[in-house]
């Protein structure tokens, strides 16, 4: 197994295409296990050149109404009454923790997105 560090876009685009050859290789066999190990190389690589950020808090939000078919009402148990959720999905307010832990658990919304501030 003939396998090195993934330090330029030149070896990052190989290690795609030897990932590419390697796609059908069976689990537990040379190839399977040297796919394994060039899928973490691309990873780290990945996190470090190509990292995702996270959305405002309010598109988070507006996300996952659309996605659960939520209205303002049912964000009403985690953010207060109906006036509370407009402001804040019309960035007048900004979230407080107890918005963010309830948002957080009752609707997955990731916690890293809700304390991200605010792009006005």
């Amino acid at each position: 197994m003939n396998i090195k560090p993934i330090k330029t876009k030149t070896d990052y685009r190989a290690a795609l295409k030897e990932i590419e050859s390697l796609m059908t290789a069976a689990p537990n066999t040379p190839d399977g296990e040297k796919l394994d190990v060039m899928a973490t190389l691309v990873e780290a690589y990945e996190a470090k050149h190509y990292a995702l950020d996270f959305p405002d808090p309010v598109e988070a939000i507006k996300f996952e109404m659309e996605q659960q078919g939520l209205t303002v009402k049912d964000l009403e148990p985690m953010i207060g009454k109906s006036n509370r959720v407009y402001e804040i999905l019309n960035h007048k307010r900004s979230l407080t923790l107890k918005m963010i832990w309830k948002l957080n658990q009752e609707l997955g919304i990731p916690a890293e997105s809700l304390i991200k501030p605010l792009q006005v």
